[in-house]
């Protein structure tokens, strides 16, 4: 079944888990739809309790560029008990001459982002 995703889109796609704690999101796949400039705000909370109330809860914002062909993934906001550190971000790019399906497999670029501001070109 098609799915149709407007262009700047930046979608996050991960492995399937039965409960929020089974495992952690150490890598995970951003479908960035180029076409348009897009924004994304990946929030993060232990998924157990009601902490996030109390501020205990992260945001790693995403922008992306089109005339330069650049995703920004900014700096890591907030913090909660048994955030990861670092994890692996796969960037799969996507337009419209270049069909993509949502894949755990799926090849893109590979980076590993520590909380810190990094610009990655798109090719």
């Amino acid at each position: 079944m098609p799915l149709y995703v407007r262009e700047g889109a930046i979608i996050p796609y991960g492995p399937a888990i039965q409960y929020t704690d089974e495992k952690p999101a150490s890598e995970i796949i951003l479908y960035v739809y180029t076409g348009q400039n897009g924004a994304f705000t990946l929030y993060e909370d232990d998924g157990t309790n009601y902490d996030y109330e109390q501020g205990k809860y992260a945001q790693i914002p995403f922008t992306y560029n089109e005339a330069t062909r650049s995703l920004v993934i900014g700096d890591r906001t907030g913090e909660f008990d048994g955030m990861l550190k670092e994890r692996t971000f796969r960037i799969v790019t996507v337009d419209k001459t270049k069909a993509q399906p949502f894949d755990l497999n799926a090849t893109g670029q590979t980076v590993k982002y520590a909380g810190k501001s990094l610009i990655v070109k798109l090719s």
